[in-house]
């Protein structure tokens, strides 16, 4: 198992040619090359989210995968690649999952997002804390994914409160460090989960509600919308 090849180094004659380092390559083509590459990436959610990076060797990957080290070098090229596949993927699900109900009005709208959001967290543990914990440490391309998903919450909140989501540094700003704060207690309600999912949306609406009414009054040209204004 142990070699004095690095352990995220590819074989050094490799079965298949290998997509550029940190994107995946594509299936080949057929339903069965796309289902396992979708088990791939099912195993690699649950392995990075319960064992740290760099514990995990691709001996370990294949092993818990049980399938020939190759396929995934050919699928991914790296252990890096493999991971940022399973972050992305993991971040399309949650956006997708989160920001949904867009015929609603906006108040709906934002509790749709948030009970969205916290839905895929409880159902989708190890991926949440995937896309929220990383694994890499400071890996400037894992935090531009998360950040990506911060941005993309931000824009569904600003576009259920003001109708847009062009708005002014200040009520982004407000809005992130919402969201950021949301991050945090998501982790801590799925491993304790000691409040229901509704209560535990009914509290993020609220906190919600304070900041939408703090921007208001530093912000007056992003007014709270009428339910924050009664502090809902």
């Amino acid at each position: 198992m142990h070699t004095s090849r690095p352990r995220d180094a590819a074989p050094s004659a490799p079965r298949h040619p290998a997509p550029a380092e940190g994107t995946a390559a594509r299936p080949r083509g057929t339903e069965r090359s796309a289902a396992r590459r979708a088990e791939l990436i099912a195993v690699g959610r649950k392995l990075f989210a319960d064992t740290p990076y760099d514990a995990l060797s691709m001996d370990d990957i294949a092993r818990q995968a049980h399938v020939a080290k190759g396929l995934i070098y050919y699928y991914f090229r790296s252990k890096r690649g493999y991971y940022l596949a399973i972050v992305e993927d993991s971040v399309a699900d949650l956006i997708a999952f989160a920001a949904g109900g867009t015929d609603l009005p906006a108040v709906g709208r934002v509790h749709r997002t948030i009970d969205g959001y916290l839905r895929y967290a409880e159902h989708n543990q190890a991926a949440y804390r995937t896309i929220v914990s990383g694994g890499v440490g400071f890996d400037t391309q894992v935090h531009a994914i998360r950040d990506g998903v911060r941005e993309a919450m931000v824009a569904t909140i600003a576009e259920g409160a003001y109708g847009r989501t062009t708005i002014a540094p200040l009520a982004r700003m407000g809005l992130l460090a919402w969201v950021c704060g949301v991050e945090g207690a998501t982790l801590d309600w799925i491993a304790r989960p000691e409040l229901s999912r509704d209560t535990m949306r009914a509290l993020l609406v609220k906190t919600l509600g304070g900041v939408l009414h703090a921007i208001g009054e530093l912000e007056p040209t992003h007014p709270a919308p009428e339910p924050a204004r009664r502090r809902a």
